[in-house]
């Protein structure tokens, strides 16, 4: 599933072709993807303009005149390609192609740019929703979202409270939605091992019993790394996409920099270290991590 800077990569995409522009036409090709569309779901988009383009977790939220939000999910698979004067491009390009089969374009916006942006998504996992503005943060799929990683309240302090007394394994914890929103996989491994940090140690090791007056170098360390690596990956267009051009004409590398993550058997990157990444599984996904530097 994209990851965070995966889906940034894409709202960046699309938010020229998006934003302060009218949804002129737009087609709704079958009455469901993961969850059926809303009810008028083309009548109540149809005539509307975009006033912003924006992003909470892995959702993307495209703010509309009328003060409802279109709320985008890519699930698995989706993508969307845009269309211009012949012109074609797909933001956000994944490590696992994305299909551009004319048979699974699901939805397709005419803006009044005269672009035409269209959705795509094969297995149908991702979904589209409007919602209230004034209603978002306390709706189903909002309220129980924790922290962004990129946001000033994700600090050493919040995180120690977050995870104390948790004996689940520090990986789990820092997928948990609930409490850091949008990390995933991929970003998980990365961090933790820059932090030095084992995924198996329990999430609570970070914090004392108590509170304390100043948070312990654990916690300080693993925010600081969590931080730096989607930033990092942002910055290069996401870690889990192939070689690919931005809509801009730039490169995506980060998959390039990765410490651990897919390079079971390799040799650990920490200066110093002799230790060899290793590959296990937690709750069914795949964690690498250095046994011999993250303790």
């Amino acid at each position: 599933m994209p990851e965070l800077p995966e889906v940034e990569t894409v709202r960046r995409g699309l938010e020229p072709a998006m934003s302060a522009a009218r949804i002129d036409d737009i087609e709704v090709r079958r009455p469901d993807l993961r969850f059926p569309f809303p009810m008028a779901f083309g009548a109540r988009l149809r005539g509307r303009t975009v006033v912003g383009l924006g992003r909470r977790a892995k959702y993307l939220l495209a703010d509309l005149d009328d003060g409802e939000v279109l709320v985008m999910h890519l699930g698995m698979s989706g993508s969307f390609r845009i269309e211009a004067e012949g012109d074609e491009a797909t933001p956000g390009a994944f490590h696992h192609a994305r299909s551009k089969a004319t048979a699974h374009d699901h939805v397709v916006f005419h803006m009044s740019s005269g672009t035409r942006i269209t959705y795509n998504d094969p297995r149908r996992f991702g979904f589209m929703s409007l919602i209230p503005r004034a209603e978002l943060t306390e709706h189903a799929l909002f309220r129980n979202l924790g922290v962004e990683p990129v946001g000033n309240t994700l600090d050493a302090a919040y995180l120690e409270t977050a995870f104390r007394g948790k004996v689940t394994p520090l990986k789990a914890a820092l997928l948990d939605q609930r409490i850091i929103a949008g990390l995933g996989n991929i970003y998980v491994c990365e961090a933790l091992h820059r932090s030095g940090l084992s995924p198996t140690r329990p999430a609570g090791t970070l914090s004392s019993a108590r509170p304390r007056k100043k948070p312990g170098p654990r916690a300080e360390r693993l925010v600081v790394a969590i931080r730096d690596v989607i930033a990092e990956a942002i910055a290069a267009g996401g870690s889990s996409l192939r070689d690919y051009v931005h809509t801009d004409g730039s490169l995506g590398y980060f998959q390039h920099t990765f410490r651990v993550y897919d390079r079971e058997g390799e040799p650990c990157r920490t200066p110093g270290c002799t230790g060899t990444v290793r590959r296990i599984v937690q709750s069914g996904r795949s964690t690498f991590y250095c046994p011999r530097c993250q303790r």
